[in-house]
C-alpha cells in the first residue's frame, strides 16, 4: 500500500450516491450472480454481500459503477479480482 498526501482541488467533481456492482461467484459450478445496489453506503453493502457471500458459499466483488466520458464502467472495491474461475 502506498500513501500520498493530496491536493483536494485536484479534481472536478464528487458524488454523494453511488451505484454499486456486486458479482457472486460459485467456483464449483463456475456461475455467477450479479446484483445493483443503490441507497446505501458502502459499509452497508459490503456487510450485506459479505453476509450473502457466506449464506450462499460464494465467493464475491464488489464494484462500484462510475462513468468515465459517457461510457459505464466499474472500479473494484473489495473482493476476488481477476479471473475468479482461475
Amino acid at each position: 500500500m502506498h500513501v500520498r498526501g493530496v491536493d483536494p482541488q485536484d479534481t472536478t467533481w464528487e458524488q454523494d450516491d453511488a451505484t454499486y456492482r456486486a458479482y457472486f461467484w460459485d467456483r464449483s459450478e463456475r456461475v455467477s450472480d450479479e446484483y445493483e445496489v443503490t441507497g446505501a453506503d458502502v459499509e452497508d453493502v459490503l456487510a450485506w454481500a459479505r453476509a450473502k457471500a457466506e449464506e450462499t458459499g460464494s465467493v464475491y466483488t464488489l464494484y462500484v459503477r462510475v462513468t468515465d466520458e459517457g461510457r459505464p464502467g466499474l472500479v473494484r472495491l473489495s473482493g476476488v479480482a481477476g479471473d475468479p474461475f482461475a
